[in-house]
């Protein structure tokens, strides 16, 4: 007799172009990890393209503007042809996913182009959400519930949802990894979290 499905989330980390996500699949009670996988999301094609606008600063403002358009669309791209394979490879296996959980940093919304280019930090926290945002346009084009969740709150969130302490949460996080292997590293940890916080919210 075939095993009944079993609903799946998917937990994303942003980088400067790629993401780190994870698959964790059952209920919120006892969850598996059942994928992990690297997402790129900067286009080899376009110079510049990991770091968008540190390649932008260089650039007159409408120049700028053109190119940062090009590199969206091409990330958002990207990002919703890895959602897509990773639903459908899920879907295969039992495990429909029902919804998604992107980290997010702590940084301010960016002001305008123009001010943003002309700060180091600020160019560093517009491209954090450029990322972010390519993630979260995948998942919703592909019809998943997204939650987005600052990092630095993510494990007390977590903890409070599922009714346990932060500690025993990251306990049976580093357990959670055993079942894939190595590397189970920083990023594939909050993945799994923001996953696994995702799985307690869909229905």
């Amino acid at each position: 007799m075939l095993n009944p499905p079993t609903r799946a989330a998917i937990g994303f980390r942003a980088h400067s172009g790629w993401a780190a996500l994870v698959v964790v699949a059952g209920s919120a009670a006892a969850p598996t990890v059942i994928h992990r996988r690297r997402v790129e999301t900067a286009d080899p094609r376009i110079h510049g393209a990991a770091q968008p606008y540190h390649a932008a600063k260089e650039m007159k403002l409408p120049d700028a503007e053109a190119f940062l358009a090009r590199c969206t669309a091409a990330a958002q791209q990207m990002a919703e042809t890895a959602v897509k394979m990773t639903v459908a490879e899920m879907a295969r296996k039992g495990h429909p996913v029902a919804g998604a959980c992107v980290l997010l940093s702590s940084g301010r919304p960016t002001p305008g182009l123009a001010a943003t280019l002309r700060s180091h930090p600020m160019i560093h926290t517009a491209e954090g959400h450029f990322f972010r945002d390519a993630l979260k346009a995948a998942c919703e084009s592909c019809g998943l519930p997204v939650l987005g969740v600052k990092e630095k709150e993510l494990i007390q969130q977590a903890a409070t949802t599922l009714g346990i302490s932060a500690g025993d949460l990251q306990r049976r996080t580093t357990e959670l990894g055993k079942s894939v292997g190595r590397p189970w590293r920083q990023d594939e940890k909050l993945c799994a979290v923001a996953a696994w916080l995702a799985l307690t919210r869909v229905r």
